[in-house]
């Protein structure tokens, strides 16, 4: 499966996102010239190969009406001097006039007549509204799904909008998002993301930053409002970098596109990108994109490497279960040491560890120091389903510590039918391959009927076809 991965250890944003992309299209001009043919009214993308730290990189640049986002916007009444870095304390300077909707606290009763604007790249089309911006959405020279994506985008922002400001969708106008420059930072990264034919988006923890924002309208805490509610139920962290790290529309891209959220699954890569933002900081200040076969795919294309003595490598575990007629997976193993809890309180750490994602959790009985009798935790988790394990681990459990190892295993296909009885329908778990065709039905199922009916499970098993 063609799957892209990102790396977001410093946060993201939406021009840093789409600059990641184009790293990854085999004809880099001719991408660019398919973003500069999307039809947005006096928009120009340029793409820029930089560096930060050492990493070289590619900076994309938008610009409407031949300014550049982030310059000051000198026409009509918009001939404030602030400077806009001066005033918004963001780490991704890139970002300020179109990343930040309702995570920077811009009131939407804001105008841009007053004199004090400190966002002095506003441009006359800033404070449009959603349905402006659907207008312009339907007029772009992009494919059916690429627009369904953009307007999807959009409208989770204004939702997030409406929910910090507590205003209907429609009574809110998107200053921030609402200009040109993000519209092209969103329907740029949606349009490449659906050249480069991807099938998986796979995403890390995404660092979001520390400290405060300060706008034209307050000192907000990092992660922003609008930020913060975009990314609930995603896993995120602060770190020692201050500032914005990952903006309201890198958070909407991501939270949309994203299959699941976690380490890198296992995949074979084939392209790799840098999206570099404007500043630099203590680390590299990019986003980093892996583009390759995950799964199956991942697991057939290792088979045909080569170790460094040029002798073929040994068969790999998916030719393996070709040859048997099963399936491959990756599975983490977790495994703690457990020797002052009660079993009452193990047991509930167990159907905690369930709840979070495990696909297994059994217990073991072993002697630890001091000849003391201890229990060996042992969980069985799927790669995107880690992070919510190891720490319902630290939290249920009195570990001070959790050894992982990666797994590969083989498994049988697996599918479910349902069986009309006389107790009602009743689920069977069927598993084949290998040779072999185990059918089994489901214990909850039958334990139902059984209660319902006053009989025994013994009973109604007996009875089932």
């Amino acid at each position: 499966m063609k799957t892209l991965y990102i790396n977001c250890a410093m946060g993201a944003a939406g021009d840093m996102l789409t600059a990641a992309l184009l790293e990854l299209m085999p004809d880099r001009e001719a991408a660019v010239a398919s973003l500069n043919a999307l039809g947005l009214p006096g928009v120009r993308y340029e793409a820029e190969k930089s560096a930060r730290k050492s990493i070289a990189g590619t900076l994309m640049r938008v610009y409407v009406d031949g300014v550049e986002e982030g310059e000051p916007w000198t026409e009509h009444d918009h001939t404030h001097g602030h400077d806009h870095d001066h005033d918004h304390a963001h780490e991704h300077d890139h970002d300020h006039d179109h990343e930040h909707v309702a995570g920077d606290g811009h009131a939407h009763d804001h105008h841009h007549d007053h004199g004090d604007d400190t966002c002095a790249h506003h441009r006359p089309h800033v404070g449009i509204n959603l349905r402006d911006i659907m207008d312009i959405v339907r007029d772009l020279s992009v494919p059916e799904n690429v627009r369904s994506n953009i307007v999807t985008v959009f409208s989770t922002l204004a939702d997030a909008e409406s929910h910090v400001h507590g205003q209907t969708v429609d009574q809110i106008h998107l200053h921030e998002v609402g200009t040109l420059d993000a519209i092209a930072d969103i329907a740029g990264f949606c349009l490449l993301l659906d050249q480069l034919g991807v099938e998986r988006v796979a995403v890390s923890p995404i660092h979001v930053g520390s400290g405060t924002v300060r706008c034209a309208h307050g000192v907000l805490p990092v992660p922003a409002p609008a930020t913060a509610y975009l990314l609930k139920d995603v896993p995120i962290y602060s770190g020692e970098i201050a500032g914005e790290l990952c903006t309201p529309t890198g958070a909407a891209l991501l939270a949309h596109f994203a299959d699941s959220f976690g380490p890198m699954p296992l995949m074979t890569v084939s392209a790799i990108g840098y999206g570099l933002g404007k500043k630099d900081f203590s680390a590299p200040n990019c986003v980093r994109v892996f583009l390759g076969e995950s799964g199956d795919g991942a697991a057939a294309n290792t088979g045909s490497q080569k170790n460094f003595s040029g002798v073929p490598a040994p068969r790999e575990a998916a030719d393996t279960a070709e040859a048997l007629g099963c399936l491959t997976d990756t599975i983490v193993k977790l495994a703690c040491n457990l020797d002052d809890m009660t079993g009452e309180a193990v047991g509930h750490a167990c159907e905690e560890l369930f709840a979070a994602g495990a696909l297994d959790v059994f217990t073991t009985a072993i002697g630890m120091k001091k000849n003391r009798p201890g229990t060996m935790l042992t969980v069985l988790v799927r790669p995107e389903s880690e992070e919510a394990v190891v720490r319902a681990l630290f939290i249920h459990t009195k570990t001070l510590g959790v050894r992982r190892s990666v797994k590969e295993r083989y498994v049988l296909r697996r599918s479910t039918e349902t069986v009309e009885t006389p107790y009602g329908p009743i689920r069977k778990k069927i598993s084949e391959g290998c040779g072999v065709r185990r059918e089994k039905y489901e214990y909850d199922d039958i334990s139902r009927a059984a209660a319902k009916a006053g009989l025994s499970f013994e009973a109604v098993l007996r009875e089932l076809p």
